[in-house]
């Protein structure tokens, strides 16, 4: 809901529980007044009518209080926004109205020097406490010169004056993606970004803040930022010298400057969205999966199915009846949906050829894709294929056509990573080929599923030829876009998982094109505790994919888990199998189906529900619970037990008090109130243990 003032010069929009307010000084400055807990518009104007105690020496009186801050005029902090000409540099705002549509709020402003005009953008809706901001750049003149966009980014988010903040990211590499890391926020600016073209490994695009370090999982006011884009970003936090912390953030990194915009042309930000919640980690978590399931996942409220791939059980060495008998096992155990990895394609024997010739090998599918999949959809499950559409071998034949279509610059060498180049997907012409050829493909036999891959970042990000070629570094990511969007539109039936060598490309921005997306390349289960327990503070368990993979793990560690620890750890998002069937016994297939059947009973809980952390994973006893309607699911995990001690009892949450709830494993009977005070022992003993526990209420 959206309220505006008596003089139309304050707006406060209200959510679920909390409220956000801003205000049109006499001067037209657009300053933030309130965000937190529900406020009244009586309160919202009483904020505005408060005088502003003057700026103390040096200090601007705009810095730390503007909803936008540009660059130019009396302010120092990090600008929202820097546009030049080959004259002027900085901006003057000038208002040029305001409207509400709905739940969108539109302030818009002009420069007449740079005939530049800016929207701000505001939604919250009812139903959730997440407030989406972006901005729109548009250069209004009928003719004159460019403006160069150094700078745009979609928000700028401005905190109320406590004594201290802590801040919360999550870090991390290849393998390792995703873990929290939790530091005092100290003065000056933190900046986390990416410069490699893709959301990358290294860091989410998300920050979470907390007055004094004193927020619990489930108590204490949380203030959140996630930022929609799946290209290079930037997010700062400032702390300025009064205390005032301000989070900008946006599309593009400090070295490349984003757009030149001719006359008529403008440019819309990612959605920068930001979350209160006075519940804790764990509440902002909750909030921040109810609003993507709602208004960011694509048919959120279809199960995902549980998948198999080939990948681990057979690498690059692959066949038609090779796939097939996997096929059959991964039906025997319960799989709803097959997936062909990577080497159906071109001449892809191992990693240096193929990529870019996306038609299937004649030798390995001589009559195509369509007669393995006839055989799995027969077998009762889903076809799926890996596909790798951004980038290229130069021993292929798209490359050997047009080696022009890659990034690069002339006169340079054209790094290789993985033996292979990047396309320019901001190319009209790259775009219309690997349309024509994924619509082809998925034309050509009964697909219902696409992995969808990027395993390199930007090295040698030039295009030859244009006279902005920094354009691309957006241009790319928004090629993307179109393109799996177009994808989509003509084949609404099949689902799109992203993966980036793991989670290296994981924003609210790919998951509002794809189904789900692949969390790291690391399916050790130990290890995934970790990287899952940080993915779960922003996305929810419905995107995140799972998978149960041969023990030892060979790929990373050589660690021996048995398969109840694998697949507890796995069913925690959206559960895959990945290994090597043909080397499974017949008792490791019988008792991977009884998991498999038990995780489409829980699956509900877990990719609909309430998600609580009830322990982290730091080397003892770990768990997670789903509340979804009368029930509630609970995964439990002990990494090892010390001492001989009985690991401590298990306090759950989110449960009635009032109610009892009976134990569908044992068909014990616990009072709602023991459960959460009390808490229930697991009966978890020595290392890598694991359970499912399932409660309904009475």
């Amino acid at each position: 809901m959206i309220e505006t003032g008596d003089t139309g010069r304050t707006w406060l929009l209200t959510g679920a529980s909390s409220s956000y307010a801003l205000q049109l000084t006499e001067r037209d400055e657009l300053v933030h007044l309130h965000w937190g807990p529900q406020i009244s518009l009586a309160a919202a104007e009483a904020l505005a009518a408060a005088p502003q105690p003057p700026p103390r020496g040096f200090e601007s009186a705009l810095d730390g209080r503007e909803e936008y801050p540009v660059e130019g005029g009396p302010r120092f902090v990090r600008p929202a926004l820097s546009v030049r000409t080959e004259e002027v540099r900085g901006t003057e705002w000038v208002l040029a109205g305001a409207a509400v549509d709905g739940d969108e709020l539109r302030i818009g402003f002009t420069d007449p020097v740079h005939r530049l005009a800016l929207d701000l953008h505001y939604r919250m809706r009812d139903d959730s406490d997440v407030i989406e901001r972006w901005a729109t750049v548009a250069h209004t003149g009928p003719d004159g010169p460019p403006l160069e966009l150094l700078r745009a980014d979609a928000a700028a988010w401005t905190l109320p004056a406590r004594d201290g903040w802590r801040m919360s990211r999550l870090h991390g590499r290849w393998a390792a993606e995703t873990q929290i890391a939790r530091t005092e926020l100290t003065y000056g600016e933190s900046v986390i970004s990416s410069r490699r073209g893709h959301t990358g490994h290294q860091h989410l695009p998300w920050v979470a803040l907390d007055a004094d370090g004193t927020a619990t999982e489930e108590h204490g006011e949380v203030y959140g930022c996630a930022l929609g884009w799946s290209g290079s970003w930037r997010i700062s936090v400032q702390q300025l010298p009064d205390g005032i912390v301000q989070i900008t953030g946006g599309a593009g990194h400090d070295d490349a400057g984003l757009l030149r915009l001719a006359p008529g042309e403008s440019y819309t930000t990612p959605v920068f969205a930001g979350l209160w919640s006075g519940a804790g980690f764990g509440g902002a978590s909750r909030a921040w999966h109810a609003w993507q399931l709602a208004h960011v996942v694509p048919d959120a409220e279809r199960l995902r199915p549980v998948l198999y791939n080939s990948w681990e059980a057979t690498g690059f060495d692959i066949s038609q009846d090779q796939q097939r008998a996997l096929a059959e096992r991964a039906a025997a155990m319960g799989v709803e949906l097959f997936v062909v990895d990577d080497a159906w394609f071109g001449r892809r024997t191992d990693d240096r050829a193929g990529l870019g010739d996306w038609t299937p090998n004649p030798d390995r599918f001589p009559a195509g894709l369509k007669p393995l999949a006839d055989e799995v959809h027969g077998l009762g499950m889903q076809f799926g294929i890996w596909v790798e559409p951004e980038m290229v071998n130069p021993d292929s034949d798209l490359y050997r056509a047009h080696p022009d279509w890659v990034q690069h610059f002339p006169g340079r060498t054209r790094t290789e990573f993985r033996h292979q180049l990047v396309l320019n997907l901001a190319r009209n012409d790259v775009r219309e080929y690997l349309w024509e050829q994924l619509d082809a493909l998925l034309t050509s036999a009964p697909i219902d599923y696409v992995k969808w891959d990027f395993n390199r970042s930007f090295t040698d990000a030039g295009w030859p030829g244009e006279e902005y070629a920094q354009k691309l570094w957006v241009e790319h990511v928004d090629g993307l876009y179109a393109l799996i969007d177009r994808l989509r539109a003509a084949h609404p039936s099949v689902a799109f998982e992203s993966c980036s060598g793991g989670g290296g490309r994981v924003d609210l921005g790919i998951l509002s094109r794809t189904d789900q997306v692949w969390t790291s390349d690391n399916t050790d289960p130990l290890d995934r505790l970790v990287i899952q327990e940080g993915f779960s503070q922003i996305h929810p368990a419905r995107v995140m994919a799972a998978w149960v993979t041969d023990s030892p793990n060979v790929q990373l560690n050589d660690r021996v888990s048995s398969l109840r620890f694998r697949f507890v750890s796995a069913m925690a998002g959206v559960l895959g199998v990945g290994g090597d069937l043909t080397e499974w016994s017949a008792e490791e297939l019988a008792e991977a189906r009884s998991w498999v059947d038990l995780y489409k009973e829980i699956r509900p809980h877990v990719q609909r529900g309430a998600l609580y952390r009830l322990r982290a994973p730091r080397g003892g006893l770990s768990a997670v619970q789903y509340v979804h309607g009368e029930e509630t699911v609970v995964l439990v995990w002990l990494e090892a037990q010390r001492y001989g001690e009985r690991p401590p009892a298990l306090r759950l949450r989110g449960l009635d008090p009032t109610a009892t709830y009976t134990c569908l494993d044992t068909g014990a009977v616990h009072h709602g109130s023991v459960l959460l005070h009390q808490g229930l022992h697991t009966g978890l003993r020595g290392d890598l243990d694991a359970r499912v526990l399932r409660l309904r209420r009475a």
